[in-house]
């Protein structure tokens, strides 16, 4: 697809300094692009590409539009402006309305006549596939499942019954929504299953990521709610909620009647206890490990970060040795008769 800067411009809201008849046909990074590329700067460190580059245009902030020397799309958040420009040069492959000859689907469901339906998909009893829906090749759709308008479904996704996807909502390949949640009570050293008799509920606007899990509820339901975007390899546990437009990174784990706020940003490789609530506005950085919850937005780190092989089995000895210094500093400030900070706050 071709576009004219000037089109951009307007559309977007964007202050156009260059040529408005000039076009682009895709997006490309500051160090690889084309004569026909659009790029964005929105991180600093990629500002020394910015002299180099040879795209056509450029999205990116007034503070950095000096150094540019080809057209300029400025914008105040060039990254989201960049993002839907991608959308347009590059818009999702339409899929043709119409149900595959091999899927199979139940008496009792209701596809609309715009929804499109792939390959050896299965579509349960009374489920309702709405306006404009793509259900990819290889999805399973249990009974009384509710697809909202415009749902794509990508490869191999299963949605198990009684489970809702809000409109727009987008599911990537091989995600399972409505699994049983893992609930099971202790009998004399081993364990009874208990139902989960509830569902998974997801606003509009979510996107799932590649094999990501959300369990049902064990008895009131699931419920990730509008604008939420989950990464790949996520597990959300049964009776979790998490809050609109929270964002969380790759390899979460989130267990059971967690409940997430708003806004919050997640970082990859997070674990969450379970029945503990976070705050809205709240960041984790990645590999925190919350055990607790948080009442108040801000940043959270639990994780060390790295440090070279040698200094890193250093501090390890150190902290293990930090029992031994404490129990000593107690004796010392005892025997000069004075309280220890431990004592005057218990």
């Amino acid at each position: 697809m071709s576009v004219s800067l000037g089109e951009l411009a307007v559309r977007f809201g964007c202050e156009l300094r260059g040529d408005p008849e000039a076009r682009v046909e895709h997006v490309a990074t500051l160090a690889n692009a084309d004569r026909t590329a659009l790029s964005f700067l929105a991180n600093p460190r990629y500002r020394p590409q910015l002299a180099t580059t040879r795209a056509a245009a450029v999205v990116l902030n007034a503070e950095a539009a000096a150094g540019c020397p080809t057209h300029v799309l400025l914008a105040e958040n060039p990254y989201a402006t960049y993002a839907r420009i991608a959308a347009v040069l590059h818009p999702s492959p339409a899929a043709a309305p119409g149900v595959h000859p091999t899927a199979l689907v139940a008496a009792s469901a209701r596809i609309a006549p715009s929804a499109h339906v792939g390959a050896l998909s299965v579509i349960g009893e009374r489920a309702v596939v709405a306006e404009r829906c793509v259900v990819g090749p290889h999805c399973v759709l249990e009974e009384d499942v509710r697809l909202g308008p415009d749902v794509r479904l990508a490869v191999r996704v299963t949605v198990h019954r009684g489970v809702e996807l809000g409109a727009r909502t987008v599911v990537q390949s091989g995600a399972v929504i409505g699994g049983d949640g893992f609930g099971y009570a202790p009998e004399r050293g081993t364990w009874v299953k208990v139902p989960q008799v509830g569902a998974v509920r997801v606003g509009a606007d979510v996107e799932i990521g590649c094999n990501t899990t959300i369990d049902r509820g064990a008895i009131e339901d699931t419920v990730i709610e509008e604008g939420v975007k989950l990464d790949n390899l996520i597990q959300i546990g049964h009776n979790v909620r998490v809050g609109a437009h929270t964002a969380i990174a790759a390899c979460t784990g989130v267990s059971g009647s967690t409940t997430i706020g708003k806004r919050c940003m997640i970082g990859g490789h997070v674990g969450f206890a379970g029945h503990i609530s976070i705050a809205d506005d709240v960041v984790i950085t990645g590999f925190s490990a919350v055990s607790r919850s948080i009442a108040g937005a801000g940043v959270y780190s639990s994780t060390l970060p790295f440090e070279e092989a040698h200094t890193w089995r250093r501090l390890v000895a150190r902290f293990k040795r930090s029992g031994l210094l404490e129990e000593r500093v107690r004796r010392l400030e005892g025997a000069a008769g004075n309280k220890s900070r431990q004592e005057e706050d218990p």
